[in-house]
């Protein structure tokens, strides 16, 4: 299936499959991430679990993610290695960590399920993006913009699975995440043979990150993620709990939890898609921006939100869920474009490792806010992120490539 002949394309007559097929594997692959977030409330009074499960389980995953990303990127695992093959490896794995967790007895085995699930999505994640910069040389912004949606949808999609499952077991969802995972990993692998633009000169050089990091778009580019990836997660973690702070105030909402958190995260994959549009004519510099004002404009007035109306409520989230992910493929790009052609997956991996290793950090701090306070003000802790981020993006400098 690895066509060499492939590698003497261009951009402009990529196999049309190509990005759909890795789209669609990205969004399978990535529904593992938030699978025993849907079923917390059956795990919380199957193994008697705290009011700050939310943030462990959470955590946990984001853990396991940083230790496989540290790991593929010292080894240039998928620099040197079939990224396809790499990716189809670690969704079966990862789907099996994620299935485990039916059999967990006891709050540490549960957590260990998710550590390791989290670990094999280091291979889904970032290498999806090494993929598509293999294919993708010019438009590479709108190609990534599909694959982070595709990536928002697969960690909301167990939220849906969880409203329409109905009256079944609530181990379905953590089987069929798994199911739909590897098939989509498999797919990939079958469909997708490695890009024209790939290369595997790269050999494992300890030195590698240190002098990624010595090029000022690499650190303007990591370090604005870093402060985008302070706010993402923990928002996503939390809007279940946001929902049910605004339920516990008003009544009953207009849909269920489960349903209007898959919408609101969801959502998130319209504004990756435009805001790749929008960086053809742009630039990925200006859609980071916008979405970080944006973002930030929505952490600083969360606390005063709960006082609106149901719909304004809820229009208002949902624009906060746009915004706070379009951004993401943008930085993406900006650190792919600013690696060393021969270390593009190290670059994109390391930074998705350094950008989760924040998740962990703003996750804990409100966990520990919200466990002490059970304020709406704790979710100002959100804040530093999208400023961090700005102050970070703008020292990036728009070279040729993006003009």
């Amino acid at each position: 299936m690895k066509n060499m002949s492939e590698k003497n394309q261009t951009t402009e007559n990529v196999p049309r499959r190509i990005l759909p097929v890795i789209v669609f594997a990205q969004f399978t692959g990535t529904s593992l991430w938030f699978a025993g977030n849907a079923v917390l409330p059956e795990l919380t009074e199957l193994l008697q679990l705290s009011d700050a499960a939310v943030g462990h389980i959470t955590s946990a995953v984001q853990l396991g993610f940083i230790g496989g990303t540290l790991l593929f990127a010292y080894i240039s695992l998928a620099d040197r290695f079939s990224p396809s093959a790499v990716f189809m490896i670690c969704a079966i794995a990862g789907s099996a960590a994620n299935i485990l967790a039916i059999f967990s007895t006891g709050y540490l085995t549960l957590l260990l399920t998710r550590l390791f699930t989290g670990f094999f999505l280091a291979g889904i994640y970032p290498v999806g993006m090494k993929i598509a910069s293999d294919w993708h040389k010019e438009g590479l912004g709108k190609a990534l913009g599909y694959l982070v949606g595709a990536l928002v949808l697969g960690t909301a999609l167990p939220h849906l699975i969880r409203d329409l499952s109905g009256d079944l077991p609530w181990k379905f969802i953590l089987i069929s995440t798994s199911v739909i995972a590897t098939f989509g990993g498999v797919l990939l692998y079958l469909l997708v043979p490695d890009g024209p633009f790939s290369s595997k000169s790269g050999i494992f050089k300890p030195g590698t990150i240190p002098r990624l990091f010595k090029d000022r778009n690499f650190r303007a580019s990591a370090f604005g993620y870093f402060g985008h990836m302070w706010e993402l997660y923990t928002f996503w973690a939390f809007v279940p709990v946001i929902l049910m702070i605004y339920q516990s105030i008003h009544g009953e909402l207009i849909g269920s939890v489960s349903l209007l958190s898959f919408i609101i995260i969801g959502i998130g994959s319209v504004g990756c898609a435009v805001g790749g549009h929008i960086s053809i004519r742009r630039s990925s510099k200006f859609v980071t921006k916008v979405s970080l004002y944006v973002s930030g404009l929505f952490c600083l007035m969360i606390p005063f939100l709960f006082h609106l109306n149901e719909v304004l409520f809820l229009s208002l989230l949902i624009i906060w869920g746009i915004f706070v992910v379009s951004d993401s493929p943008q930085f993406s790009t900006m650190v792919a474009r600013s690696s060393d052609r021969d270390y593009v997956a190290t670059g994109l991996t390391i930074v998705n490792s350094i950008g989760f290793a924040t998740t962990i950090l703003s996750l804990q701090l409100l966990n520990i806010l919200w466990v002490m306070f059970q304020s709406p003000f704790v979710f100002l802790a959100l804040l530093p992120g999208p400023l961090f981020g700005l102050v970070a993006v703008h020292r990036y400098r728009i070279g040729k490539v993006e003009k």
